[in-house]
């Protein structure tokens, strides 16, 4: 096992492969693969110290976790700090907040302490969540009491008169389409490439232009709601992968208010922007007619959503690009934040392209990932097992990684789509998603229902959902 650089405690023993058990489905190109559900539970049949946390959003919100750890004498009790700090990491980027308060031992509180302000994925966590979307960086408190569990939701979408415009904004493409009175009149898919642009006109100008295709087909625009990875509070932009390229000087004058910049360009209409994995939970909520609803978008990176059981939304982050599901040392890190077993490998086309090379497909590496997407597709076309083999990975990634969710979210559906689900792959996924349930988790098979939209639901259904948003007076 390769040194663990944010964890060097760990390099000094031979501990962290005792709770890693081997998956009863394997990942058939990532042998290597330890899921965060078996680990997480492994490790807790063995943890005897209860530990308490409590993570605090800048409104006031608190979420109160319970867990245990190895007690101080227990000869593996080096591992205590990777557990609790893959399941803050967990809690930070699936719910979010700012503040983490431990009631649990002091040294335990204060190699958290350290990881954020020393450790370069800790440092990472602590500059996106904490001082970009909380305006303050991550804080470590060691406390006897916590503070009260507080939580709020609301009502998300779902209007559908009048002449709306629903936009998506994905890595590798923007949709939009034109929507009178819940029924799509147009729709379009451009390709883009606003990763890595440094100017963000780019990315109004091609906003832009697909909403101005989108206006020729209606009478007139009564509403624009939007979805986009990132964090959005207010239609303001906290954080965006959309905006990677930009430096933080534009970010802070040009990007921050650009949706605001552009509902002034529309007349002040209702102009709404979320999270595109709220949009997604929402649109399969809308197509099934059923509440308690998980969504997860595989396109250029991995986006989450979640409907609550009683048809409303959260003030969670859901943001899966960044949560871990590998707890594999070995696992592939992330390019951003560095860090090794996140969603973003496992749910998206960065995972399609790292999964090239164990398949036997070759590639140039300078190929962008929608490329080698394609190139995936195609060759599953025409049923070559290598291409195969990527999506029966990716299959078994994601049936471990909803098991995983399942433990935090009252889940009864999941809806998967993202360009990654599209074609015969899409089928493989979820078959082995499927399979894995079966083997290891007979009691999810029966509880949650995995559904992929067709290909016309694809199309529209996000953009229905994206729509339906704003609320016209």
């Amino acid at each position: 096992m390769p040194a663990v650089t944010q964890f060097p405690e760990i390099e000094a023993v031979n501990s962290l492969d005792v709770f890693l058990p081997v998956p009863r489905v394997a990942a058939v190109l990532d042998p290597g693969f330890r899921p965060a559900v078996l680990a997480r539970r492994t490790f807790a049949l063995n943890a005897r110290v209860p530990v308490r946390l409590a993570i605090e959003q800048a409104d006031g919100s608190v979420f109160h976790q319970s867990t245990a750890i190895l007690p101080a004498g227990h000869p593996h009790a080096a591992v205590n700090t990777f557990f609790v700090e893959r399941l803050v990491k967990f809690l930070l980027w699936s719910r979010g907040g700012w503040r983490i308060w431990v009631d649990g031992p002091a040294e335990l509180a204060g190699s958290l302490r350290r990881h954020y302000s020393e450790d370069a994925t800790g440092r990472f966590d602590s500059e996106i969540i904490g001082e970009r979307i909380y305006d303050r960086p991550i804080q470590i408190e060691l406390a006897r009491e916590l503070p009260p569990a507080k939580s709020s939701t609301a009502p998300l979408g779902r209007h559908l008169h009048g002449c709306r415009i629903g936009f998506d904004l994905g890595g590798s493409d923007r949709k939009v389409a034109a929507v009178r009175n819940g029924e799509v009149v147009f729709s379009e898919e451009t390709v883009w490439d606003p990763y890595f642009q440094a100017d963000p006109q780019y990315h109004i100008d091609g906003i832009q232009d697909s909403l101005r295709k989108a206006a020729a087909h209606l009478p007139s625009v009564d509403a624009i709601g939007g979805s986009a990875a990132g964090v959005y509070v207010n239609n303001r932009v906290k954080v965006a992968s959309l905006f990677r390229g930009v430096s933080k000087e534009l970010f802070n004058s040009r990007v921050k208010d650009l949706f605001l910049e552009l509902r002034r360009a529309w007349g002040g209409i209702p102009f709404d922007v979320v999270n595109d994995g709220e949009v997604t939970a929402l649109a399969g909520s809308m197509s099934l007619g059923e509440n308690a609803v998980l969504g997860l978008s595989m396109g250029t990176s991995t986006a989450g959503g979640y409907v609550t059981p009683e048809g409303t939304i959260t003030s969670w982050l859901n943001e899966l690009a960044f949560t871990p599901f590998d707890y594999s040392p070995a696992a592939r890190r992330d390019e951003w934040s560095g860090d090794f077993g996140c969603g973003v490998q496992c749910f998206s086309q960065q995972a399609v392209g790292m999964l090239l090379a164990p398949a036997g497909i070759p590639a140039d590496a300078e190929m962008p990932l929608p490329e080698k997407l394609k190139h995936v597709q195609q060759l599953m076309a025409n049923e070559d097992p290598r291409a195969r083999m990527i999506y029966e990975t990716i299959g078994t990634y994601l049936g471990y990684g909803i098991a995983h969710l399942a433990d935090f979210h009252t889940v009864r559906h999941v809806l998967v789509l993202g360009r990654v689900t599209s074609g015969i792959g899409g089928d493989i996924i979820l078959s082995k998603a499927r399979e894995v349930f079966h083997t290891e988790f007979p009691e999810l098979a029966g509880q949650i229902a995995l559904h992929m939209p067709d290909e016309k639901e694809k199309r529209h259904g996000q953009a229905i959902a994206a729509a339906s948003l704003p609320i016209i007076p």
